[in-house]
This record gives structure tokens, C-alpha cells and sequence, in this order.
């Protein structure tokens, strides 16, 4: 009986060290900060705190935005300085339907475009990216959570386009191995504080996962979360650095990528 208790423990010790994802640097935990829409509180407050802190984010460009127009060599030294700039689609197409979605105008609404139309404009989104950062490799964030275009899931046409897709919800991946790269959850937050975003950081921590932060305006704009509790969690990050990685997206799901082609 001592014997068969001793090749049990074994056993699931095994299935357990199995189950662990390994992070880089023997982290415990990935913390993915990601900013959307291609905002001025980004430019004017986010990217000065992260690098501050020295760290690495994901901001995801809609690029008819009169922020990328009017603001392009503040984009493009961002990417110099080893931010991401991701793919938000061209117009940030939404369904209109639905109660809450009064703000979406025609031009944008993503009932009326085809799944052909979609394609080429997230195509043509990329381009312009590269054209302004020089990189190939790309994530994308899928506006409003959407999928379905006019004539179907335009999102399963564009997916091959890229490393790793968000358009999942919530923020905290409950399995690293159940986790689908082509809809990987976010939160974004609004009005939350500092205790309640670090709160999600550190259950991420005790699940040996990562949590996807998707911010929209930092003191300003709209979805907005104050600078301080921005700064509260990029402090908590920065005093946490031996558990937690923050890095960018595209890093991170090279990352997963990696370590599953072992």
C-alpha cells in the first residue's frame, strides 16, 4: 500500500508541474496592458507613465482616427521606443442594433459591410501600421467585441491575419492551455480604481495565468479609468516585477505560441 501511495503522489505531482504554465524569468503571472481607439490621453498621459516604469504596452490604432492623423510621429516613436501598435480595423465598425449603441453612425455600422469588405479593410489596416512602424507580426483587437458582419463572421476570415485575436470577456484566463488565441478574453476597464485592477493582477498571480487590461482613456476621453489608478497599478507592477511579466501582446502570445510548439 506504501508503495502504490507513493506512485499516486507521483502521479499527481506530475499532472500538476504539467499543468503549469511556464513564464519567462520564472514569472508567475502575465499582465498584458493594452489601450484602445488610438486616443490623446494615451499619447499624453499612458505612454509617458509606461515608460516611466519602463514598461512595454499594446496600443491598438483605429486608423480613420483623427489621432493617428494629426499625431503620427507621436505613434510612430512610440513603436520606436518598443510599445505595439495593433490592428483595430480602419473604422471601427460596430452592429448598431441594440440598446447602448445609439453612438454608432452609419458609415460605421458593421451590419451593413460584407465579410469580403472587412477583410479588405483590416488588410489595408495592417498596411498602414507598417507603414508607420515597419513591423510585420501583428495582433488585433476586434471592435466592440463584434464578429458578425452583413453575410457572416467576417473575424474567422481575418484571424489567419495575425499572432493572436482579443474578443473574449474578462480579463483574467482561467487555463492557459484551454486558452483559444483567436478569442482571447479582455476587460476594459471603466471608472474602476487602483485596488480593484491590481485585485485582478494578483488573481491572475494565484492562477499562474494572465490577465488582459484593454484601457481606453486615461484621465480623459471616453471608457475612462483616473491617471490615479493608472499609476497605482503601474506602481504595484513595478514593485512586482519578479512575479509578474508585462510585456507587450504580441509578446506575450509569441510567447504562449512557443512554449506550445514544445
Amino acid at each position: 500500500m506504501r508503495a502504490w501511495s507513493a506512485i499516486l503522489l507521483l502521479v499527481a505531482c506530475s499532472v500538476a508541474q504539467a499543468g503549469d504554465f511556464a513564464w519567462p524569468g520564472q514569472h508567475k503571472a502575465a499582465v498584458s496592458l493594452a489601450y484602445d481607439d488610438a486616443l490623446d490621453s494615451q499619447l499624453d498621459t499612458a505612454i509617458p507613465a509606461l515608460d516611466r516604469h519602463g514598461f512595454k504596452a499594446s496600443f491598438y490604432l483605429t486608423l480613420a482616427s483623427p489621432t493617428v492623423r494629426g499625431r503620427m510621429q507621436g505613434w510612430r516613436a512610440a513603436a520606436a521606443n518598443g510599445h505595439e501598435l495593433g490592428n483595430h480595423t480602419m473604422f471601427h465598425q460596430c452592429s448598431a442594433r441594440g440598446a447602448g449603441r445609439e453612438w454608432v453612425q452609419p458609415q460605421q455600422d458593421l451590419d451593413a459591410v460584407s465579410v469580403a469588405q472587412m477583410h479588405e479593410q483590416v488588410v489595408l489596416a495592417n498596411t498602414m501600421l507598417q507603414a508607420i512602424d515597419g513591423r510585420e507580426a501583428r495582433t488585433f483587437t476586434v471592435p466592440c467585441g463584434d464578429v458578425q458582419a452583413r453575410d457572416g463572421r467576417y473575424v474567422d476570415a481575418v484571424t489567419p491575419l495575425f499572432v493572436a485575436t482579443k474578443r473574449g470577456s474578462g480579463g483574467v484566463v482561467e487555463d492557459m492551455a484551454a486558452l483559444d488565441l483567436a478569442a482571447v478574453p479582455v476587460l476594459a476597464p471603466e471608472a474602476m480604481t487602483g485596488a480593484q485592477l491590481i485585485a485582478l493582477v494578483e488573481d491572475a498571480g494565484r492562477k499562474g495565468t494572465m490577465v488582459n487590461f484593454t484601457f481606453h482613456g486615461i484621465g480623459g476621453d471616453h471608457i475612462q479609468v483616473s491617471r490615479e489608478a493608472h499609476e497605482e497599478l503601474l506602481d504595484y507592477l513595478a514593485a512586482h516585477r519578479d512575479i509578474y511579466w508585462v510585456d507587450t501582446f504580441l509578446n506575450q502570445m509569441q510567447w504562449v505560441r512557443a512554449q506550445r510548439a514544445r
